[in-house]
């Protein structure tokens, strides 16, 4: 049910912007869109010139009005005229004006109005522009002659969305003549864009191929520098291996001390004890031998005094 809804709702819209179209003939209209607002139904009509589309005293636009309102059953809706800057980017215009062209001046001249409206878009910007008519031009046989200029894209996203395109019909005396229009315009980014630098810049670009070789060069002494560090790390570990060799050489000897002076100290300790041990023999024996000595005199002194008091 929600399908038929959008359905029914596009159809609606493709019959008003029809609508509007054949009222408004060959008016320069580009484009014609639809918007829905609160207040009801918005329409926008862009066009290379507003004064016909609005008329004398804005007739027109109430005739629309009412149609839209009769026909559609619209319940408020609003034109909104927008002139287009550039006319000649714009393919719809472009392929109005070839049509009013050529059946004003006839298909003698398609050659011409051809040249001149490829010209006139080249000249507004766009990067490219092809121009297809085909009909009885100018022979009684149907052929189709094909304008081109510039760059264009034919296949991709960018030649489905990005390349504007237009056709019409223009209606002569040898039958009708049809014209298609596709333009290429300037602010299209294209995938496979290429700047091509000034003069200015291009010393820029030699500057920085001279950088090249010289990064190749940090890199190499980079390389170089890396090196040297490595002989250093091997100087530094030659020189620790050393000290350690000399530290372990300092330890070996205090150990070695370390167990020699307890076998000193026992000596000497030993030698002390001897020592300590003949020198109380040494000092006794005086000892006594002066007490001896001393009990000596002491009896010869008796045996003195003894023999006084005999003499006597």
């Amino acid at each position: 049910m929600i399908e038929r809804e959008f359905i029914a709702q596009k159809t609606k819209e493709y019959y008003i912007k029809k609508h509007i179209e054949s009222k408004l003939d060959k008016v320069g209209i580009s484009s014609i869109k639809l918007k829905k607002i609160p207040l009801g139904e918005k329409i926008i009509i862009e066009t290379s010139r507003p004064s016909l589309i609005v008329g004398s005293k804005g007739s027109n636009i109430r005739e629309l009005t009412k149609t839209l309102k009769k026909q559609f059953k619209l319940e408020n809706p609003q034109i909104e005229i927008n002139e287009v800057k550039d006319i000649f980017l714009d393919p719809h215009i472009v392929a109005e004006r070839i049509s009013s062209s050529l059946e004003r001046f006839g298909a003698a001249r398609f050659k011409g109005v051809g040249h001149k409206t490829m010209e006139n878009v080249m000249n507004a910007g766009a990067l490219g522009v092809e121009i297809i008519i085909s009909g009885k031009i100018p022979s009684s046989r149907a052929k189709n002659w094909r304008f081109y200029l510039g760059y264009l894209k034919k296949c991709g996203d960018i030649a489905i969305h990005g390349v504007k395109r237009a056709q019409t019909v223009a209606l002569l005396k040898s039958g009708i003549i049809g014209i298609k229009v596709a333009i290429m315009p300037s602010d299209l980014v294209l995938p496979d864009h290429i700047e091509i630098l000034d003069e200015p810049q291009q010393i820029v670009e030699e500057t920085e191929v001279e950088k090249k070789p010289a990064k190749k060069k940090a890199t190499k002494k980079k390389t170089a520098t890396k090196k040297k560090p490595a002989k250093k790390k091997e100087a530094k570990v030659e020189e620790v291996a050393k000290v350690e060799e000399k530290v372990e050489e300092k330890t070996e000897a205090v150990a070695t001390k370390e167990v020699k002076e307890p076998v000193v100290e026992e000596t000497e300790t030993k030698t002390k004890e001897e020592v300590t041990e003949k020198t109380p023999n040494q000092e006794t024996v005086p000892e006594e031998s002066e007490k001896k000595e001393t009990e000596q005199k002491e009896e010869t002194k008796e045996e003195t005094k003894e023999e006084e008091p005999k003499q006597e």
